[in-house]
Order: structure tokens, then sequence, then C-alpha cells
């Protein structure tokens, strides 16, 4: 796993749901975008959509305040597609130190063009 995040982010009052935690929603999004840019990196390729996320489990919540850290990195390249895991950890606001391990997820991507056609995966960075 990168010791860098792929996306870092302050919870918001606006991303509360109605039990006063942030809205599992907000963090599937950022988990999106963190598995996207891992596939940027690992590619160099632009365009990619969004196939499957598998088993999200949220193995504790989110509140205001807290320091989400989004951490991916590359599971598998295929002809097409390319497979990315996101760890997800929370710093506790006011708690300086405290961590918690949120969630992960496994997210998979399809390259695609322009006209978001399916095309071959063609370059990848070591």
């Amino acid at each position: 796993m990168n010791s860098d995040p792929a996306i870092r982010v302050v919870m918001l009052p606006r991303d509360t749901n109605s039990q006063g935690t942030i809205f599992g929603g907000v963090i599937l999004s950022y988990i999106d975008m963190a598995g996207a840019i891992e596939a940027h990196r690992h590619t160099g390729m632009d365009r990619f959509v969004t196939v499957a996320m598998r088993e999200v489990i949220f193995h504790a919540p989110v509140f205001v305040g807290d320091l989400v850290s989004f951490y991916s990195e590359t599971v598998k390249v295929g002809n097409t597609s390319i497979t990315t895991r996101v760890m997800v950890e929370a710093e506790r606001y006011g708690q300086p130190g405290e961590k918690a391990r949120v969630t992960e997820a496994e997210v998979v991507y399809v390259a695609v063009d322009v006209h978001g056609t399916k095309r071959k995966i063609t370059t990848a960075k070591t």
C-alpha cells in the first residue's frame, strides 16, 4: 500500500446522514475517485469508467471533522480493465494520532476512448 494517500479530505457537516455520521455514499464517491487516480497513475491513461465496486463493509463510522485518507494500490491489470484496492482510514478530529480503519474496497475500471468505447490498456508504468 502506498504511504501517500491518493486523496485526503476533512469531512464537513454537509456530508452527514440523518444519524449525524458521514453518509456512506460520500465515502463511496471518494473511494471511486481514489481508485481512478490509482488507475491513471499506474497506466498513464486518462479515461476509465467504473464497472464494479466489490464488497464495501463499513467497520467504523466517520464523524464531522475527521481527516479521512484514501490509500490505493493496483491489484490487477487486464487487457481493458484494471482493478484497484482502496483502503480508507479516519484520523479522529480533536484526538491527535487516533486513527480508525473505516472500510476498504476493490474497484474495477475499464479503459475507454473519447466515445466511451472499451479500449486496450497499452501502457503501464513501473
